[in-house]
């Protein structure tokens, strides 16, 4: 359908919890095409719908060129160490930090039928998963990083010539 514009930090939807989605109608339908378009992107390795400004808990990905969706996800298991990764977002464009993540995620969940779906993996898979249930839950990586380096994020996020200044 359309690649959508992916909102900036300081946009209250990305620190807002997302509802359930309840209704698996047309509208869904659309989202979950818009997702997969904003997705496909070159570069992009997911996207959650508050990202483009939809507060449902619907989360796209593509990694290792399966490119997926799931709606209604839950983090059902994480499993491995619990690492310092490389990790960006979208929302947060050109500031990358070491962020926890383990190293095997499991997420369950729907698809646009209503059929149960489950999408587990590791590495950047794993990681992806955890960054857009994340999202989801109101959460961006930056609150994941240890005190000193939130300090640093939060100093480049000010210091970035996208911040709050649309």
């Amino acid at each position: 359908m359309a690649v959508r514009q992916i909102r900036l930090f300081g946009d209250p939807v990305l620190k807002t919890p997302s509802d359930l989605i309840v209704d698996f109608d047309e509208k869904l339908f659309a989202l979950v095409e818009d997702l997969l378009d904003t997705t496909a992107v070159a570069g992009r390795a997911g996207v959650a719908a508050p990202q483009i400004g939809i507060n449902l808990r619907a989360f796209s990905f593509h990694v290792d060129k399966q490119l997926g969706y799931v709606l209604n996800p839950t983090l059902a298991e994480v499993s491995g160490e619990l690492r310092l990764v490389e990790e960006g977002c979208l929302s947060v464009p050109g500031l990358w930090h070491k962020t926890p993540r383990y190293e095997w995620a499991r997420v369950t969940g729907f698809d646009k039928n209503g059929d149960a779906v489950v999408v587990e993996g590791s590495g950047l898979l794993a990681q992806a998963l955890q960054h857009e249930c994340d999202h989801l839950d109101g959460m961006l990586y930056l609150d994941r990083l240890d005190a000193e380096e939130r300090k640093l994020a939060m100093r480049e996020v000010r210091n970035s010539d996208w911040f709050l200044k649309n």
